[in-house]
């Protein structure tokens, strides 16, 4: 990997954007296999002292990098810009080689809330727009959102579910969003509707009479996310869960035609952001259990005439390495189950 590289201080967004023009132009006219990327625009607004954690979890998506992406780092008492512009490319050989482009730019916060005066000429025209804000700085993305396509969340980001509820809610009145959150889930609700393909197994599904999640304890936005999804698909009316005595967990109950699903999110001890398993009990005996293990899932199935079997699903995870990546990817995409599992997770969010 090569890589041209345009710095200043003080300078301003036309001069960075005439840099970065500058770089394409240049390295075209000495190799014309080259040409830029276009596809996604990534914006990223972060504390200054965290730039390089975020810069190395954005090296970390692989082939799923945005064609340009502009980290703006936000730093106290700055009133003046300086900048960095890195255009990376792979020299081709006998094909068409791609540049993507990575502008950093250091940020005061007087210039937070006219902050799309400054992205807008910075970033490649024509092209979807995604805003990720991982340490919040709400001034920077309301300046931002009439020009963004898709917000970036991580509802596991903020200690208390409901409040993430209610700012992706708010989010999805003006953008498409791809959460985190909801991404942790994904290996765990494809695993379950799996489990329901088999067509006598239809009689259990609509006579579910338990549904527990174990979660991080940081993740109980992926857990109540996850338990939203199972109303939204399954036709639950949720009710407000309470806490457990002790241990930080959540018990409740959701109704679907005068049926009662008793529900129950328990923390758990494990390193990794996201859930640790969840268990499905039916009224005729059966019982689905998936938790988290070396390589995949293991499960573990109780028929209703009482017969168990155990075995792995090996690859299930994307692991936390993989989320941002898949995040990336999901903001081409739209998925429709999102917000009303979002809708029903905040009607489960305490009061």
């Amino acid at each position: 990997m090569s890589e041209d590289v345009w710095a200043a201080q003080d300078t301003n967004p036309d001069a960075i954007e005439t840099a970065l023009r500058e770089l394409i132009r240049e390295r075209h006219a000495a190799n014309e296999a080259l040409a830029p990327a276009r596809v996604l625009n990534l914006v990223v607004i972060v504390e200054r002292e965290w730039k390089g954690e975020i810069a190395n979890r954005l090296e970390g998506v692989g082939r799923y990098q945005a064609s340009r992406t502009v980290l703006c780092a936000v730093e106290d008492n700055r009133t003046t810009l300086d900048a960095v512009a890195v255009m990376t490319y792979d020299e081709p050989s006998g094909s068409i080689g791609v540049m993507r482009e990575q502008v950093e730019i250091d940020v005061g916060p007087e210039h937070l809330r006219n902050l799309d005066t400054i992205v807008d000429p910075v970033i490649a025209p024509e092209l979807p727009t995604v805003l990720w804000s991982p340490h919040g700085h709400d001034e920077a993305v309301q300046s931002l959102l009439h020009m963004i396509d898709v917000m970036l969340v991580d509802s596991d980001g903020l200690l208390d579910p409901a409040t993430a509820a209610v700012r992706a809610k708010q989010l999805l009145e003006h953008a498409y969003v791809v959460d985190l959150a909801w991404l942790r889930t994904t290996p765990w609700r494809e695993r379950l509707a799996s489990a329901w393909d088999l067509p006598d197994r239809r009689q259990v599904l609509a006579r579910i009479a338990e549904l527990t999640v174990r979660h991080h304890p940081g993740s109980r936005a992926s857990a109540m996310l996850l338990t939203g999804w199972m109303c939204s698909r399954l036709g639950w009316e949720p009710a407000r869960l309470r806490p457990n005595n002790g241990g930080g967990g959540m018990c409740g109950s959701a109704r679907r035609d005068g049926h009662e699903v008793t529900i129950a999110l328990e923390p758990i001890d494990q390193e990794s952001p996201g859930l640790g398993g969840v268990t499905v009990t039916g009224e005729l005996g059966f019982s689905l259990s998936l938790d988290r293990a070396t390589g995949g899932l293991c499960a573990r199935e109780r028929s209703r005439d009482g017969e168990e079997r155990v075995w792995q699903v090996l690859g299930a995870s994307r692991g936390e390495g993989g989320i941002l990546g898949e995040g990336v990817r999901q903001a081409l995409l739209r998925d429709p189950t999102y917000g009303p599992a979002l809708d029903a997770a905040q009607r489960f969010c305490p009061s």
